[in-house]
């Protein structure tokens, strides 16, 4: 006997995860922990969820569950979850804005909301966060529309073009846009000693370093940081320092081991040419600054949406480690184009100063989604705690 859980594999923007209706999962939160690890295949200690439908990637392990929301102007409510590989664990401290791209046409096409052709605007809560976004999707014959002719570095071929605007992103896990108090810091990280870092929090908080004092030249490639053991334990210990600075562990070795999605760390420098993941270059000229993103222990091979929001923001105030390296034009504008591994991403930032304060009120940027399977996963039995639960509800 195996239980049965119906699922919908999405791809939204340079991520791919597994979409539930909250209603088909259990509802004791241990059997629901377990239900998710099962269908994704964690914990595998081989590293590759052999047994699941997880990719073996920090990119591919991501959940989604959705369900109808009661407040008023909201459409739907979306929990995000970044499963664990090889250990049996689900974290939900802060949001993914790729997963977020895909919300919108998964409503639209499970009829969650009312289709208005060409748009349909899809208005979301991300229950870890707190905070609303408007996607801005398009629509055909009651449906999602597919295809289109947008291009999106880091994923092959075009789509159509979705607008996600992440309002009041600021604060999203920590209440504060700094929560430290400072546009900048100096940390005691220990093995390492002392480095300046700016920690941000809009949409998922980040700590920020300048790529020269990380040893990276910000022409980096996944390959070169992943296979660096001395270099990846030197960045990790930079980002639990930070996540116990802000209050999201009580030591280094918790955040490593509890809390290893947030805070996000980036590497940031001036606009410079390199050569992307396809080969092609990327020229200085076409880019405001060069930022690198981690992503659970590894180099992200484009950026974390959430971590392009967060950068956007850092770039236009004064005094952060962003706003050092950002072309001038930038500063100005707002727009910021950030040059990463797969090629440009674009975002617009609307922010105001208020006293000493500053408020970010939007964030837009452009993704592309697809459905790409519906169906549903068989769930063993065998996993502690909560399998009795998950297959009282769901058994065939």
């Amino acid at each position: 006997m195996q239980a049965k859980i119906r699922t919908v594999i999405m791809r939204g923007g340079t991520s791919r995860g597994l979409f539930f209706w909250d209603e088909d999962l259990p509802a004791d939160p241990e059997a629901r922990t377990w239900a998710i690890l099962a269908a994704f295949g964690s914990p595998d200690s081989y590293g590759r969820q052999i047994d699941g439908l997880g990719g073996a990637t920090s990119l591919t392990s991501k959940a989604a569950i959705i369900s109808r929301s009661t407040q008023p102007g909201i459409d739907v409510n979306f929990t995000f979850g970044q499963v664990s590989i090889d250990k049996p664990l689900i974290d939900m401290r802060g949001n993914c804005g790729n997963i977020s791209s895909a919300v919108g046409p998964y409503a639209l096409d499970e009829g969650l909301i009312t289709c208005q052709e060409p748009l349909t605007q899809v208005r979301f809560l991300n229950t870890n966060t707190g905070k609303v976004t408007v996607a801005h999707v398009p629509s055909r014959h009651s449906r999602f529309e597919p295809e289109g002719e947008y291009a999106l570095p880091g994923v092959p071929g075009t789509g159509s073009k979705i607008v996600l605007d992440f309002l009041d992103p600021g604060g999203a896990v920590t209440g504060k846009l700094f929560p430290t108090g400072r546009v900048r810091d100096v940390l005691a990280v220990p093995g390492i000693g002392e480095i300046e870092v700016s920690i941000v929090d809009a949409a998922n908080p980040l700590v920020f370093c300048r790529c020269e004092e990380i040893g990276l030249s910000g022409q980096d490639l996944p390959d070169q940081v992943d296979t660096n053991q001395g270099l990846l334990q030197r960045i990790e210990a930079i980002r639990a320092a930070s996540g116990v600075a802000i209050g999201l562990a009580g030591s280094i070795k918790e955040a490593t081991r509890s809390v290893p999605s947030v805070p996000k760390i980036a590497f940031v420098t001036q606009p410079r040419s390199y050569i992307q993941l396809d080969g092609a270059l990327c020229k200085a000229s076409e880019i405001d600054l060069v930022a690198r993103i981690m992503s659970m222990g590894r180099l992200h091979r484009a950026f974390a949406l959430t971590g392009a929001i967060c950068t956007t923001i850092a770039a236009g105030i004064a005094g952060t480690l962003v706003h050092e390296v950002v072309s001038d034009q930038a500063r100005a504008s707002g727009n910021v184009r950030l040059g990463h591994p797969s090629g440009v991403l674009a975002l617009e930032a609307r922010m105001h100063k208020d006293g000493e304060s500053w408020h970010a009120e939007k964030v837009s940027v452009a993704r592309t989604a697809r459905r790409l399977m519906e169906g549903y996963i068989y769930v063993p039995e065998r996993f502690p705690g909560g399998s009795e639960q998950v297959a009282a509800a769901h058994r065939i």
